[in-house]
């Protein structure tokens, strides 16, 4: 046992199952951290050496308090954060136990969506015209030049929450008294209507191994604010935007210094002049079942082969990536009327996963031809907006 390797993970949100699952597995011990209502969700116990429950894991000091004391019995080698808040919540762990890692500098730039937009922009990559919402005669000259609508945003929250659409400079103005002394933690941006895309990428010793590139059809903001079907499909590897956009990838990675893990990043094709723009980028397997949706169209599981990196980590190997498919897939999601909806007849052979959450429908499909995924994708999406869409 003295080569045994201990692996904390944390999560406030109830995922990352086959990441714990593939530790185990390899032959690690798991310790999991989580947050008091993921208690009564179906962890892997049979994976898990010991399950520890915290109220919230993102307060300080409680959790640092915590950590230290659970290593005491325990040597820590590599603490892994599932969630957004966790990636953030890892690092400062991390930097106090000094265990190795991404410390907390470079978690800012996938935590903070300043911090993100300055970093892209000082390497020459196109960014929508943003703003701190921090001094006041800055604020004004951008809205005196950069033309409306923009779109608020708070610059620690995860993925669409908390993002408003502003139309004038009054609305902006009154949101601003509203937040008060909160304000300099929220950025203005122009909004740039468009296309949405996500390339979902793997990174070992700071290179891309692996990226699948995917457009949404409904993108998380719109769901966010108006409700609907949320959807995405793969695009085909040779497609030139595909490409673009993975190369755009790399550089990003390169420019925030990442290591090794996981990686999901947001970009927009603007209807205004067709450019390629970034909008955010997280250290993390990506949220709402895409992993299910990169591993129906590559067979790669984001979640099993994170483990299988941080492992080649500390033991001084290399990492191989598995080789992908080339399938085609799609991921559809939305809010349920129904407690238990029945999905039997979504019977195409294509569908290779149906959800089973409360008040949740959900289908993954797969198929070799991306037409055929196409088709699919527009006709489900309607049944699921029309048979179970909770209004």
């Amino acid at each position: 046992m003295q080569n045994t390797k201990t692996i904390l993970v944390l999560a406030s949100q109830f995922k990352g199952v086959p990441l714990i699952e593939e530790f185990h597995k390899l032959g690690c011990l798991v310790l999991l951290l989580c947050a008091e209502k993921t208690r009564c969700e179906a962890w892997p116990t049979h994976a898990i050496t010991e399950q520890f429950y915290m109220p919230k894991l993102n307060v300080f000091p409680d959790i640092l308090h915590a950590v230290s004391h659970l290593a005491r019995s325990y040597n820590i080698d590599r603490i892994i954060g599932v969630d957004d808040f966790d990636v953030e919540v890892a690092a400062r762990l991390r930097e106090h136990l000094r265990t190795p890692g991404m410390g907390d500098t470079t978690a800012r730039y996938f935590r903070d969506k300043l911090a993100m937009r300055v970093l892209a922009s000082d390497e020459g990559l196109a960014v929508p015209d943003f703003v701190h919402l921090l001094n006041d005669d800055k604020v004004n000259h951008y809205l005196s030049t950069v033309p409306g609508p923009w779109v608020l945003k708070p610059r620690s929250e995860a993925g669409a929450v908390g993002i408003k659409k502003i139309h004038t400079a009054q609305d902006l103005w009154r949101y601003s008294e509203e937040l008060g002394d909160k304000r300099s933690y929220y950025l203005l941006e122009r909004f740039l209507p468009g296309e949405v895309f996500h390339v979902d990428s793997i990174v070992f010793e700071g290179k891309v191994v692996f990226a699948r590139a995917s457009r949404y059809r409904v993108p998380p903001f719109s769901v966010w604010n108006e409700g609907g079907v949320f959807s995405t499909l793969s695009l085909p590897e040779t497609d030139p935007l595909a490409q673009e956009m993975i190369e755009f990838n790399a550089r990003l990675v390169h420019s925030m210094h990442l290591a090794r893990g996981i990686t999901h990043t947001e970009f927009i094709r603007a209807d205004i002049d067709g450019k390629l723009y970034f909008l955010e980028m997280a250290a993390r397997v990506g949220g709402a079942h895409l992993d299910l949706h990169v591993e129906a169209c590559s067979g790669i599981n984001l979640w099993r082969e994170w483990a299988h990196l941080e492992l080649a980590y500390l033991l001084g190997e290399r990492y191989q990536c598995p080789e992908p498919r080339h399938d085609h897939s799609a991921l559809l999601i939305c809010l349920a009327r129904e407690e238990h909806p029945d999905l039997s007849g979504f019977d195409a052979p294509e569908v290779v996963w149906r959800m089973k959450r409360a008040f949740h429908a959900g289908l993954v499909l797969n198929s070799q031809d991306p037409a055929r995924i196409d088709e699919l994708e527009r006709v489900y999406r309607k049944r699921l907006q029309t048979e179970f869409l909770k209004a």
